[in-house]
C-alpha cells in the first residue's frame, strides 16, 4: 500500500486542521503535525470539523521541524509554497512523499525553501490573490497525488439508494 504523508507545520487555525484530519482520514494519509499550535487539540472547533472521522486518522506530533526531520530520515519531501517556481501538478509524487504546508499567516520558512528549491510547489492561482485557504491547499495537492497512483485503495465509485444506474437509460 502506498503512503501519503500530510505534515501541518505550525498550524494556527483548528477548523483547518480538523477539515484537513478529514481529508487525511477519508483517503488514507498520514497526519503529522509540527508544534507549536495555534490551539489546543482538545478544542471544540478542530474536534467538530473533523466529524466522527478521529478514529480512521493516523497521526503524529512533533516539537519542532528539527524533530520532524529526524524522525522522518529518507522521506520525498515536497513543500507547498506559493513563493515557488514549480507548478504541483509537475511534480511526480513517489511512495512515502511527504507535503509540507506551512502556517497560515506566513507559510514555510524561507530557509526551509532555499535549501530545496526543486522540491518546492505551487498551486496556481490568480496574481491578485494571496494564497488559497490551508485545507483547500491540501486537499487539491491530495488528490493531484492520489490521481497520480491511481486511487490505491480508494472507493472509485458509489451507489444511489433508491434507485440503479441501469435506471437512468430508461428515463424519458
Amino acid at each position: 500500500m502506498a503512503v501519503l504523508n500530510i505534515v501541518l507545520v505550525e498550524p494556527e487555525i483548528p477548523q483547518n486542521t480538523g477539515n484537513i484530519a478529514r481529508t487525511c482520514a477519508c483517503t488514507g494519509a498520514r497526519l503529522h503535525i509540527v508544534k507549536p499550535m495555534g490551539f489546543e487539540v482538545t478544542d471544540k472547533n478542530l474536534k467538530r470539523s473533523g466529524l466522527d472521522y478521529w478514529h480512521f486518522l493516523e497521526i503524529s506530533y512533533y516539537e519542532n521541524l528539527d524533530d520532524f526531520f529526524e524522525k522522518n530520515k529518507g522521506g520525498n519531501f515536497f513543500y507547498f509554497t506559493t513563493k515557488a517556481q514549480n507548478r504541483h501538478s509537475d511534480a511526480t509524487y513517489p511512495d512515502n512523499a511527504f507535503l509540507l504546508f506551512g502556517k497560515e499567516t506566513k507559510g514555510l520558512p524561507e530557509e526551509l525553501l532555499l535549501a530545496h528549491p526543486e522540491r518546492c510547489v505551487r498551486i496556481p492561482m490568480m496574481d491578485e490573490c494571496r494564497s488559497l485557504n490551508l485545507s483547500n491547499s491540501v486537499a487539491i495537492a491530495v488528490y493531484e497525488t492520489l490521481r497520480q497512483w491511481d486511487y490505491p485503495d480508494l472507493l472509485c465509485s458509489g451507489e444511489l439508494h433508491n434507485y440503479k444506474w441501469s435506471d437512468a437509460n430508461n428515463q424519458t
